[in-house]
């Protein structure tokens, strides 16, 4: 790979950036799906010495080939596990058991490695490489990715932090302590006399030691200097410029150890690219992008003629997202859709399975109540037509994302596409939700979400409240896995997974937003945003 994902001058000076190379020749095809990604094969010879144990600090980038698939499978998978544990960290508090629960719900899957612990003397067996050699890349190409800029440092730092945080604290006393040492980090246990001359202000330090706990606990003697978030919690035992660390907040000195190296990682990374770029042909993975590549909820043989002109209108109070529920009351109110709400709206409708010939007659309905038949066929038909693909370059288009919603094509005056929770005035959209009947505490939650910016996790929460379910039990993507799940939820053929909330787990605070280049509701199934190019937008000319 390269020098340049490591952030080391020392190790720059030393690499052949192949990495840059390899990236220079990929190509990457904006209409692949999720069922035609084809099986990744590791690619590269095993050292086993190399990935001695589950946790890494990414002090050494990967030097080895990376198959195409392999690089942009990892990339895409962990950029959803970070996603995970930011929704996660949103949702609970970090510290609390239903986070705990919630992450490893989320990423066993994509990253068995991380609630897995290490296996210290049985070796490194295959499935431990494998997932090993998968984290170490993987980390490497999303810091290509998230060192362009303060606000995506930032925000690849803090999740990455939480990441390891959440895996250190799955490892046993012994993997903790090989970790230590494969890391140079000289932090051992006291001997139990001392701990035992100094067990009252030890037990007196902390309030977790009651009971039989204390004995049953290792205590590290670490220099004050290096736990200093500890010292200003008044969370250790402070002498003669030494604190004692029971091991359960031993994780806060490694995460500043880890923090410190990626930090400055990250801060010099965009030098070495800036330098490489001049040499070679650098295409660098972007960070942002448009692009779904998501489920395909276009022409879908499986929902084709479930949904006739004459549903659309209970559907849609009972298992249309809000941005689609404005859309139809606007057109059952005015009778009329500009051409961002048909395009957005009439996509929907396709997705969730109208065909061809019962959108021209609904259309047809509410258009023709206030102009005559001849000027809707002759305006507004073909580019209905067009959607299904029947007429133009015969291109069938998909439904709109929740990020294309979002983040293309703002509503001007007069419009009424867009995503609600984000183009809409809190405090009108304070008045609309209680409107649809959300009670006052579900209003709050939303509104708070929205002012964090998280507009998708706003929306998720609109679908427990008014599906009356705990937790969705789904990361929100698109307005038709929104209808999806409705319809699930509704017709019992999926029940959300619940979770009893607890004041003491659960987010009361107002989130703030941390950053604006970066959107904290980027979904989990847009990241393939990384390698692949924005989608063209719809070229075609539509009367208003």
């Amino acid at each position: 790979m390269t020098c340049i994902l490591a952030g080391s001058p020392v190790e720059s000076k030393t690499c052949d950036c192949e990495l840059f190379t390899y990236l220079s020749k990929m190509q990457f095809s904006g209409n692949r799906t999720k069922k035609s990604r084809r099986t990744v094969t590791l690619t590269g010879g095993r050292n086993e010495k190399q990935y001695p144990h589950n946790l890494q600090f990414y002090k050494i980038p990967p030097t080895e080939t990376v198959s195409l698939e392999e690089f942009e499978t990892f990339a895409i998978d962990r950029l959803k596990v970070l996603k995970s544990v930011e929704s996660a960290g949103i949702k609970y508090m970090k510290t609390s058991e239903q986070y705990q629960t919630k992450l490893e719900q989320d990423i066993k899957k994509l990253m068995p490695i991380a609630v897995r612990k290490t296996d210290v003397d049985g070796g490194v067996q295959d499935k431990d490489y494998d997932d090993r050699r998968k984290d170490h890349i993987s980390h490497f190409i999303l810091r290509l990715a998230y060192c362009k800029s303060e606000d995506l440092r930032r925000w690849f730092l803090t999740q990455e932090m939480d990441l390891f945080r959440f895996r250190f604290q799955q490892e046993s006393k012994d993997a903790i302590g090989h970790f230590l040492q494969l890391n140079n980090l000289d932090y051992q246990p006291i001997p139990e006399e001392e701990k035992k001359a100094l067990r009252d202000e030890l037990k007196s330090s902390s309030y977790e030691m009651k009971g039989d706990k204390f004995e049953t606990t290792d205590f590290y003697k670490v220099p004050f200097q290096e736990a200093l978030d500890l010292v200003r919690a008044r969370k250790v035992y402070l002498k003669k410029g030494y604190v004692y660390v029971p091991q359960s907040e031993l994780v806060s000195i490694i995460l500043s150890a880890f923090r410190e190296n990626l930090s400055k990682a990250l801060a010099v990374s965009p030098v070495y690219i800036l330098i490489c770029s001049h040499v070679y042909k650098l295409v660098v993975p972007q960070p942002h992008s448009t692009q779904y590549l998501g489920q395909d909820y276009s022409n879908r043989k499986s929902t084709a003629g479930k949904v006739a002109p004459e549903d659309i209108e209970p559907l849609s109070k009972k298992s249309f997202p809000l941005c689609m529920r404005n859309l139809q009351e606007t057109l059952r109110r005015e009778h009329h859709l500009r051409h961002g709400g048909r395009m957005q709206y009439g996509l929907f409708l396709k997705g969730i399975g109208l065909q061809l010939e019962d959108a021209l007659r609904f259309w047809r309905s509410e258009f023709t109540k206030m102009m005559d038949g001849d000027k809707f066929d002759k305006s507004y038909s073909y580019n209905i037509r067009h959607n299904y693909g029947k007429e133009g370059k015969r291109t069938d288009y998909t439904p709109y994302s929740c990020m294309k919603v979002i983040m293309t094509n703002a509503p001007a005056v007069g419009d009424h596409h867009g995503c609600p929770f984000r183009h809409t005035d809190p405090e009108l959209l304070n008045q609309r939700l209680q409107g649809y009947r959300v009670n006052t505490t579900g209003v709050q939650e939303i509104i708070e979400l929205v002012k964090g910016g998280h507009y998708q996790l706003a929306c998720t929460k609109y679908f427990e409240i008014t599906h009356n379910v705990d937790d969705a039990g789904f990361g929100l993507n698109h307005p038709n896995q929104y209808f999806e799940e409705s319809q699930k939820v509704l017709n019992g053929g999926h029940v959300p997974k619940t979770a009893p909330r607890t004041p003491s787990t659960q987010r009361s605070k107002p989130i703030k937003k941390e950053t604006e280049d970066f959107d904290d509701d980027f979904p989990m199934d847009e990241v393939e945003h990384l390698l692949t190019a924005s989608q063209d937008v719809v070229g075609e000319v539509a009367p208003e």
